[in-house]
């Protein structure tokens, strides 16, 4: 490890600081300003730590590590609570798909889970389970959530989502994706990266608003709004906590169910194909860790627990490598390393800048979608993962090298690839 030569670069926040592992990545100014901004939260333990993937987002940005003492910030955990990745190496070489139509098999990915959005997420949305639900998902929400959240909703009825369990086991849309992978030794991996779906972007709307009516009444003046927080000892406080670990074990449960479906249809083309590794981690929650002696909260927002021997993963974009990491337990960065490699530009920039062309070229050898619908995740909307890993080298290390040779992803309103019509899967746990 490097601890001796530490990557990070200072930022003086004026009443704060930041620890921003940002040499040779861009950091855009305005998620300096930002972090800038919430550095500056009284209730902030020593600093903030930015990772090399970092970049503005809604609410506090992505990539970035908070630290605090008797405070959550529910902006900083975000919507899209839990989400992360897992990643399973299996039996099989590159070799043994050589045969394969890997249009088919991403057809049949694609046919098998949920994914995408369309009728604003109400009926018939082809990212949620039909009429149809697997036995598997009821048992596993019956299970896991069904008496918890409904207690938690019966006490904070805004919490409440119209999609709970038809959308566990399901992808989602934006920069989720399911990939089939060849790791440096030609062992297939299949790695996918999905959260909690409806289920924690109501519950992290619901409480952000509360943080945010319990400041003003509290007169408590606040440089962003959107940094509002909720005080440990209050009611609220408590129940957020609750929701939240909710969300996060939903995330890892919808992760599991959608892998164990992935297996069975890849069983389908591969007879007897078996997991021989797992790698599964969260990146975008709060845990309550001890660092420097002290008992604090851990926000990462966009960055993965990087503690020694930790095991994580940091994909790069759809045309590019992704990493199985070690981690090496840094304490500059309470023990936290990047998520992935980071836009480099807002979505609606990439849809102006780039072409299909280009899209085509950066995903060459991949098979996945090339049309417009996914112009705001192509490859050149990204940081360069290599840059992001090199910038890191103090906090992981390199396990294993992963380059993706299919790749889904759930489209948006419009795309009408995928009729779901009671959408009956293989789901096996």
């Amino acid at each position: 490890m490097n601890q001796e030569k530490p990557q990070f670069e200072i930022i003086d926040a004026g009443n704060g600081f930041i620890k921003a592992w940002k040499r040779g990545v861009p950091f855009e100014d305005k998620a300096i300003e930002q972090l800038k901004t919430t550095a500056r939260l009284p209730f902030i333990f020593m600093c903030v730590a930015a990772m090399p993937d970092a970049h503005w987002g809604m609410g506090s940005t992505v990539g970035s590590v908070l630290p605090t003492v008797k405070a959550v910030v529910p902006a900083a955990v975000g919507v899209d609570i839990g989400c992360g990745m897992m990643a399973v190496r299996t039996n099989l070489r590159r070799e043994y798909l050589g045969g394969v139509d890997l249009s088919q098999l991403r057809s049949a990915i694609e046919a098998a889970i949920p994914m995408g959005r369309t009728n604003d997420g109400g009926e018939g949305d082809v990212g949620s389970w039909g009429v149809d639900i697997p036995t598997a998902v009821k048992l596993v929400w019956e299970k896991n959530f069904e008496f918890y959240y409904a207690h938690l909703c019966d006490k904070h009825p805004g919490m409440r989502s119209r999609n709970t369990f038809r959308q566990l086991g399901t992808l989602g849309t934006g920069n989720h994706f399911i990939e089939l992978c060849e790791d440096e030794h030609s062992a297939v991996w299949i790695v996918l990266h999905s959260g909690s779906r409806g289920l924690g972007n109501r519950i992290g709307s619901y409480f952000t608003d509360l943080a945010k009516e319990s400041c003003y009444r509290w007169f408590v003046n606040l440089e962003d709004n959107n940094l509002a927080y909720l005080v440990q000892g209050t009611s609220d406080f408590n129940d957020y906590l609750k929701a939240l670990a909710l969300a996060q074990k939903f995330a890892w449960c919808n992760r599991e169910l959608m892998m164990a479906n992935v297996l069975k249809v890849l069983t389908t083309f591969v007879y007897n194909t078996e997991i021989v590794e797992t790698v599964h981690c969260h990146h975008n929650y709060m845990a309550e860790e001890k660092h420097f002696g002290k008992d604090i909260f851990v926000t990462r927002k966009g960055a993965v627990r990087a503690a020694k021997g930790d095991m994580g993963i940091i994909p790069g974009s759809m045309g590019a490598r992704s990493y199985i990491v070690k981690g090496l337990g840094s304490i500059h960065s309470f023990t936290s390393c990047s998520h992935g490699a980071g836009r480099a530009m807002g979505r609606e920039e990439a849809k102006r800048r780039f072409t299909l062309a280009d899209h085509e070229a950066t995903t060459a050898g991949v098979e996945c979608c090339k049309t417009s619908e996914v112009l705001d995740e192509t490859p050149l909307a990204y940081k360069d993962i290599d840059a992001v890993m090199a910038a890191q080298s103090d906090l992981v290390e390199i396990v294993h090298t992963l380059k993706q040779f299919v790749c889904c992803k759930g489209l948006s309103e419009g795309d009408n690839r995928r009729k779901k019509k009671g959408n009956k899967a293989h789901v096996s746990v």
